[in-house]
């Protein structure tokens, strides 16, 4: 499985937030899968601290995700394509072009946002119970 780690997913794995349930936290151990983590959650981390909506190190985040293995992914013209096709049920450019980045990939994003389900994205709540199987995306 190929898991795309929402910002807040990313940061509660980082800190061991028990936001992230049990399953999805033996989903991104599990050495078979690869765990992906955009640079878009690195600039909304940078954005929210400029902002004082939060504190972190920008610095030890990347040493981190280096650390536990995650692929990095840089934002690519079918990313972008992906994005003009979404439809605008919120307004958080974050999500919109972390999930059009999970559709041109291919891959499963790990999410709490509630607004994901509306998106035509293969997605697992962080909290998930029920071993963290992708959802159907609508359509």
């Amino acid at each position: 499985m190929r898991l795309l780690l929402d910002t807040h997913a990313l940061l509660w794995w980082l800190t061991d937030d028990d936001r992230l349930g049990r399953a999805i936290r033996d989903r991104i151990e599990d050495p078979g899968n690869d765990v992906v983590v955009s640079v878009v959650s690195l600039w909304e981390i940078v954005v929210k601290v400029r902002v004082g909506k939060l504190e972190a190190d920008i610095g030890q985040i990347v040493d981190e995700v280096r650390r536990s293995g995650f692929t990095r992914l840089d934002v690519g013209t079918a990313h972008l394509v992906a994005l003009g096709g979404l439809a605008m049920h919120h307004r958080d450019p974050f999500d919109h072009l972390l999930m059009a980045q999970a559709i041109a990939e291919d891959l499963v994003f790990v999410s709490d946002d509630r607004n994901v389900p509306r998106y035509p994205v293969q997605s697992v709540t962080c909290s998930d119970t029920q071993g963290a199987l992708p959802q159907t995306p609508p359509g």
